[in-house]
């Protein structure tokens, strides 16, 4: 079993906030983004996170370069302290969602498309329905 690793951003996208959630398993990097409406502190994100994790929709993974741990502490936290400033969503994180985006659409027009086929079987049926009563007198 491999390294699951999960990291947060909060970013403001006007006219709300906005959280990605990243979680980068085996190599495949999914995410999912949640609309927060005003401004977060760190302990709603973490109760956030704790109570509502399992039921985040993430994407579908998309394959990530796997990047090896580095071994002085001093550069590890130097990396946590620049990951922790930078805003905005990584690029891996953005395909991540763009995906999971483009089912969603497919879902909705796959969706749709069965309504209006059924909506039109149904209008048929009625209408072969009032032909017949027309005729049902001669």
């Amino acid at each position: 079993m491999g390294n699951i690793t999960g990291r947060p951003t909060v970013y403001f996208q006007d006219p709300f906030w906005v959280g990605v959630f990243e979680r980068e398993e085996g190599g495949k990097l999914s995410a999912s983004k949640v609309t927060f409406g005003a401004e977060p502190k760190a302990q709603d994100v973490y109760a956030f996170v704790s109570k509502n994790y399992y039921t985040l929709k993430f994407s579908p993974a998309v394959t990530s370069a796997v990047k090896e741990t580095p071994k002085n502490p001093k550069r590890a936290q130097r990396e946590a302290r620049r990951c922790m400033e930078s805003t905005g969503t990584g690029t891996r994180s953005q395909q991540a969602l763009k995906l999971q985006q483009e089912e969603n659409k497919q879902e909705r027009k796959d969706r749709s498309r069965h309504m209006k086929e059924e909506e039109a079987r149904r209008r048929f049926e009625l209408r072969q329905q009032k032909k017949k009563e027309k005729h049902r007198g001669h």
